[in-house]
């Protein structure tokens, strides 16, 4: 019976919009966390001001806690890709800033009458996932909400000294990245076929991305993941806080199956919009409207982007990592994103 309700289930019926395409706009949210009171406890070591992709508080000399938490609506059908997509991008966070999963607690909401075995599959996959990366679900919390809603808070460990941020990136550094791009616009625009590739890709931790870049050691300046605000917005965010330009080569753009021809055709997502008007002043175009829109796309768990040397980039391209562009020194109108 229970693989009946399964297979006969269709989890994005459920909901009006999912996955990292669900977030708030980042110009509303970036407001938002402004008005946060300042901390004043010497042992956070990234908390709001600036605000990173996850929070660390030093516990001693040497280890600091990694906190972060994400959750969303279905962006996928199968119960089994929902919990495995959700908990690999919440786990994402703890590894942009070089740190090790160690454990999750599930945060979830389901509509009253929502198949039981459906949000057995959603949590079984998650707690696969989590100890994938690392970790272990210890716990968590269910509510009743009229659409379903999945994801974890994650805690990890990592040295304070080892922090990786968003900012220190250099003129010079080459722009890397872990994943394809295109799963907002996969999704939205795709065969079954081709959405599968996304799905394998969403699906999979960056947990071995962010061990090769802490082995790396100084060779990495800055890095972050890549998730609702697109390419774009998350290069943004690494060139503002380095105060330097970031070029991204769009005619290189590895993408996921059919991405680049559906966004040639015309197709976009909702979150396309909303991540151009959070970058309105901040980048400049020449790009053609199809790669400049894969670059807008809202991604949900994407791959680690890091500003690394010319030989560090050498050996992450051997690994499978892509090479995304490069940073160069601002001129008279600052930081920013170049499509080029």
């Amino acid at each position: 019976m229970s693989g009946d309700v399964l297979a006969e289930l269709r989890l994005t019926e459920w909901t009006s919009c999912g996955g990292c395409a669900a977030k708030w706009g980042a110009s509303l949210l970036s407001d938002l966390v402004a008005e946060f009171p300042p901390s004043v406890d010497p042992s956070l070591v990234v908390g709001l001001a600036p605000f990173d992709d996850a929070a660390v508080y030093r516990v001693s000399d040497d280890v600091a806690v990694v906190s972060t938490t994400d959750f969303f609506p279905p962006l996928v059908d199968a119960p089994s890709d929902f919990g495995a997509i959700a908990a690999a991008n919440a786990c994402s966070d703890v590894f942009a800033m070089g740190g090790r999963v160690t454990m999750a607690v599930n945060v979830a909401a389901f509509p009253e009458h929502f198949p039981r075995e459906a949000i057995a599959a959603i949590f079984a996959a998650g707690a696969a996932v989590v100890a994938e990366a690392g970790g272990t679900v210890a716990g968590g919390h269910t509510i009743r909400n009229p659409e379903p809603i999945y994801g974890l808070a994650v805690q990890g460990v990592v040295h304070p000294d080892r922090v990786l941020r968003k900012g220190g990136g250099r003129p010079g550094d080459v722009l890397m990245l872990s994943k394809p791009v295109g799963t907002g616009l996969s999704l939205a625009a795709c065969t079954p076929d081709e959405q599968a590739a996304a799905i394998a890709g969403m699906r999979t931790v960056n947990r071995v991305a962010a061990e090769t870049l802490v082995a790396a050691g100084s060779d990495v300046h800055a890095t972050t993941d890549v998730t609702g605000y697109g390419l774009a917005g998350h290069t943004w965010e690494v060139a503002e806080r380095s105060g330097v330009v970031a070029v991204i080569d769009t005619s290189g753009i590895v993408a996921y199956p059919g991405v680049l021809a559906a966004a040639a055709a015309g197709a976009r997502t909702g979150g396309d919009p909303r991540n151009r008007e959070y970058l309105v002043g901040h980048v400049e175009s020449t790009a053609a409207s199809g790669p400049e829109a894969v670059c807008y796309d809202p991604q949900t768990s994407g791959g680690l982007l890091a500003a690394v040397t010319e030989d560090l980039a050498s050996d992450l391209a051997a690994a499978g990592w892509w090479r995304v562009g490069e940073l160069v020194a601002p001129t008279g109108s600052g930081a920013g994103v170049v499509l080029a």
